[in-house]
């Protein structure tokens, strides 16, 4: 399924694991003594559904990305929608998220072996760190500790940056995060795995684009006349975790105007560059990048619960 096992880094980010967040700390060993299967089970989980489906790691790569930039890691992307609640996951510009049975499957199994343990926070965040590996990027930790919200809402969905964005306002809406510009585009390297629908680039046919490659605005078209819900990978290898995503963006070739976007300005398409022509680089900022975003605004303590099923609150 085109997996590969390149330009490795294992990077311990010892520092983090007495960063302290209020009553308790988010630790690499949290699980040690509660649940020591924690890291096998999720691991064995994400193996198998990505040798059925090699796409399901941009699906949790996403997933991930999706709830910790709403209300911070806290899993809330993952709660159904109730009568009296329209969550987040019915959203319309979360309606595309896959991914969630996944995680269901390793609460499942981890409940079964340390019931009332393990957050589907964690479980998301160990997840999409795991989907990133099998998929030939690099090897990182996460701290662990993260609670479960018992907020899900769907207005709370305007927060996610949009794919029309331009470099102005991404860089505005990253640092809002804490995020700079060069973690921005790390995170944005994301796009090595994965597809765009129509209807989340058609806006770049239907107006001036100076970004726009001429050959390639046939290609979107060609896309876009089988209908909104037609696909193109952000790269020709949709699921294999490399720099070709940044190679796509130096001969104007970036899918989303948020992709493209990122070569217009020095400042960003110098980084872009960087990591075109050195795929060790963009893992090692990569990597990093995600381990601070996995730390967004994190519930701990008797701020959040460790829900039973992750689809709905306890």
């Amino acid at each position: 399924m085109g997996i590969h096992f390149v330009g490795l880094f294992f990077v311990i980010f010892t520092s983090l694991s007495g960063f302290r967040l209020g009553v308790e700390a988010l630790n690499m060993n949290y699980y040690l003594l509660s649940c020591p299967v924690v890291e096998p089970v999720v691991r064995n989980k994400v193996s198998r559904a990505l040798q059925y489906d090699p796409t399901l790691a941009a699906a949790l790569v996403r997933l991930h990305f999706h709830d910790c930039f709403l209300q911070g890691c806290d899993g809330s992307v993952l709660i159904d929608s109730t009568k009296n609640n329209t969550a987040e996951k019915d959203s319309p510009v979360n309606l595309s998220l896959r991914g969630y049975q996944v995680i269901d499957d390793i609460k499942e199994e981890l409940e079964k072996k340390c019931p009332g343990v393990v957050s589907c926070a964690d479980i998301l965040a160990m997840a999409a760190r795991d989907a990133v590996f099998f998929a030939g990027g690099p090897v990182y930790d996460i701290p662990k500790g993260r609670k479960d919200g018992t907020r899900s809402k769907i207005e709370d969905t305007h927060n996610l940056p949009p794919p029309t964005f331009n470099v102005s306002e991404l860089i505005k809406m990253f640092g809002e995060h804490g995020f700079s510009a060069k973690e921005m585009v790390a995170l944005s390297g994301a796009h090595t795995l994965g597809v765009s629908k129509c209807v989340s680039f058609k806006n770049r046919l239907t107006q001036v684009d100076p970004t726009l490659d001429s050959e390639f605005a046939k290609t979107l078209s060609k896309i876009c006349n089988a209908g909104d819900t037609a696909e193109l990978s952000f790269d020709t290898t949709r699921n294999d975790f490399d720099n070709l995503y940044f190679k796509t963006l130096v001969t104007n070739k970036g899918v989303l105007t948020s992709d493209q976007t990122l070569y217009t300005i020095p400042k960003t398409r110098n980084i872009v560059n960087s990591y075109a022509m050195n795929q060790a680089l963009f893992f090692l900022d990569f990597q990093q990048a995600m381990v601070k975003m996995s730390m967004l605004d994190v519930k701990e303590g008797s701020n959040g619960e460790i829900r039973e099923n992750c689809r709905k609150i306890n």
